[in-house]
Parts: structure tokens; C-alpha cells; sequence
């Protein structure tokens, strides 16, 4: 199993950050089995690019909501760091409060 969870959508409220303010947090590790998938779907071409990053940023967004991780943007980053085996991945982490 590569993640916790595959899921479908954003379960948590929208945090409004802009890619600026992500690029503000600074990356750390989390463990790919610690993580649930926003989306459904990974783009091919995205995955084998070579420069999927080139406009982009380097590092994955994770949002901590209710004690679990959700892999917002980065599958490809994901998905291509689990097929070399590697069971970590360098990602911006924002913890948003819980819902009520």
C-alpha cells in the first residue's frame, strides 16, 4: 500500500493560501503511508516528466485537518517517489483548524 487513503475531493475547508504563502512553509518529510490523496487521478505525462516541476514548486502540499494528511498537490511527486522505492517525500506541510 503506497497511501493511507485514495480519496476523491478536499474534505477540509478551503485554506485560500496562494502559491507565495506556500512557498513561505518550509518543506519537511511525511511518510507516503501517512497520506491521503485528494485526487483519483494522475496525469500520465506529469508522472514521466523529467521538468514537472520546472513551473511549479519542487516540494508536494500537504494540509494537516483532524489528525490525518492530505496530499493536495503533488500526486505525480507521490507516486514517481514510490516507485524508486522511497517510502518519504519532502513536502510544505498547513495545518488548518479542525471543523466544528
Amino acid at each position: 500500500m503506497i497511501f493511507r487513503r485514495v480519496s476523491d475531493g478536499r474534505p477540509y475547508p478551503d485554506h485560500g493560501l496562494s502559491q507565495r504563502e506556500w512557498a513561505d512553509l518550509s518543506p519537511t518529510q511525511v511518510h507516503l503511508s501517512d497520506l491521503t490523496t485528494t485526487k483519483t487521478q494522475l496525469d500520465l505525462a506529469n508522472l514521466l516528466d523529467e521538468d514537472s516541476t520546472y513551473f511549479g514548486d519542487l516540494f508536494a502540499h500537504v494540509v494537516a485537518w483532524n489528525g490525518e494528511l492530505f496530499l493536495e498537490d503533488g500526486l505525480h511527486r507521490a507516486v514517481r517517489a514510490a516507485l524508486q522505492q522511497r517510502s518519504m517525500l519532502h513536502a510544505r506541510v498547513l495545518t488548518i483548524g479542525a471543523r466544528r
